[in-house]
């Protein structure tokens, strides 16, 4: 109408979200509070963001006047996952006709990019198109894994494909994110347009050494002050290193000379072998999926080490949860793990993805200075918030809303 300002309007889609999901929920839902907080995070800004959520139903959310979740009806993968995959047009041009937004924004890289793509050519062509780089797939799920399986040649091979992939489906987006810088160098090198490295957040006030709970403490060392103490709360897939850590457990104790306590938490395809393992040992426990963040925040506080073994994070926001809390790490030898543990010194690297391996980096840090590692852990974390996070994107955001135009 005449007369009538509309909001700066922002419309995410992403296949990786779920319920259960670790770092990618955990991304949408600092988003969506960022949003409803707009008029505290950045005054005298109008603007819509709308998330739009693979669903079992199809309704609309209406948060408040900057924040509206569109649910929507969505295949859902069997097993153990509780990912749901928009495909269609039908599921996303009424979204955009109803919006005309100034940013779509698709976070994951299967199909859907290029089917927003062409939805939006139709209804909303004025949209920018932006990525955000949540999974290293040709590295994470195509190359490595081939390479293990028929050699290096034809993991190369399978990696170029897959990246040849991505440069399809990302056709015509004006820009890709990546919150890790070696993710980043990695989508330059592979012709992806546009990257642009935006560092993710870690809420410091809620993950911190202060939710440390001596009852759980006590709880958890079962007797044995000396008894060492691990939260893995990753999904539960090879990906984040579950075979490692159930593989270097009888190791371990031979070589700390006492059963030491890992509390797994969350799901995934191996959780049967995670549920096997907590019956067979005393001292291994699985808590379930925490959907608490409180509850979250007190495990963290109260072990006395992390591990972060996936070495294909692009960022890792329970590696940045865990080092908030004052946890020291055994991370991966790649990806946002090995920049997290390096760039902090508050941590070993794993020189191997064997349980040996595992095992010796875990007793390595056992008896290193751990009190001074965990106090580096914290003071790196506190480096990172969401708020700059999202004022960065947001800003992004507007440059390329504006080329745009």
């Amino acid at each position: 109408m005449p007369g009538v300002s509309r909001p700066f309007t922002i419309v995410d889609f992403n296949n990786f979200w779920s319920p259960s999901g670790g770092g990618v929920r955990r991304y949408h839902l600092q988003k969506m509070a960022f949003y409803e907080n707009i008029e505290q995070n950045c005054p005298a800004q109008d603007i819509l963001s709308v998330f739009v959520m693979p669903d079992s139903k199809t309704f609309t959310e209406q948060r408040n006047d900057n924040l509206i979740i569109e649910h929507v009806e969505a295949f859902r993968f069997p097993g153990n996952w509780e990912y749901r995959f928009i495909w269609k047009r039908s599921q996303i041009i009424p979204i955009l006709s109803r919006y005309l937004p100034d940013v779509i924004e698709v976070g994951s890289p299967y199909i859907l990019p290029t089917v927003v793509r062409h939805a939006a050519k139709k209804v909303s062509p004025d949209s920018a198109l932006v990525g955000f780089w949540h999974a290293d797939f040709p590295v994470t799920y195509v190359g490595r894994p081939v390479a293990k399986k028929l050699g290096a040649k034809i993991g190369t091979f399978s990696r170029n494909r897959a990246f040849w992939y991505a440069r399809k489906e990302y056709k015509d987006f004006d820009c890709i994110q990546a919150s890790s810088k070696e993710a980043m160098a990695r989508l330059k090198k592979n012709g992806l347009p546009d990257p642009q490295w935006i560092p993710l957040g870690c809420d410091i006030g809620m993950f911190s050494p202060s939710k440390r709970d001596e009852a759980l403490v006590t709880q958890l060392k079962d007797g044995n002050p000396e008894r060492l103490t691990i939260f893995f709360p990753h999904r539960h897939c090879n990906e984040k290193g579950v075979d490692l850590v159930l593989g270097a457990y009888d190791i371990l104790v031979k070589e700390l000379g006492h059963e030491p306590a890992i509390v797994f938490a969350g799901t995934g395809p191996s959780l049967p072998l995670v549920q096997e393992a907590a019956e067979k040992y005393r001292h291994i426990q699985y808590i379930g999926f925490v959907n608490s963040v409180d509850e979250m925040a007190r495990y963290y506080a109260s072990v006395d080490m992390g591990l972060a073994l996936s070495g294909w994070e692009t960022f890792g926001l329970s590696i940045l949860e865990s080092m908030a809390s004052g946890n020291a790490l055994v991370g991966a030898a790649a990806g946002a793990a090995f920049e997290h543990v390096t760039e902090s010194g508050a941590g070993t690297v794993l020189k191997e993805r064997t349980p040996q391996a595992l095992a010796d980096a875990i007793v390595e840090l056992y008896h290193s200075d751990l009190q001074a590692m965990k106090l580096k852990a914290r003071a790196y974390a506190e480096k990172f918030s969401w708020n700059e996070c999202f004022t960065r994107q947001l800003n992004l955001y507007r440059k390329i809303a504006q080329n745009k135009t």
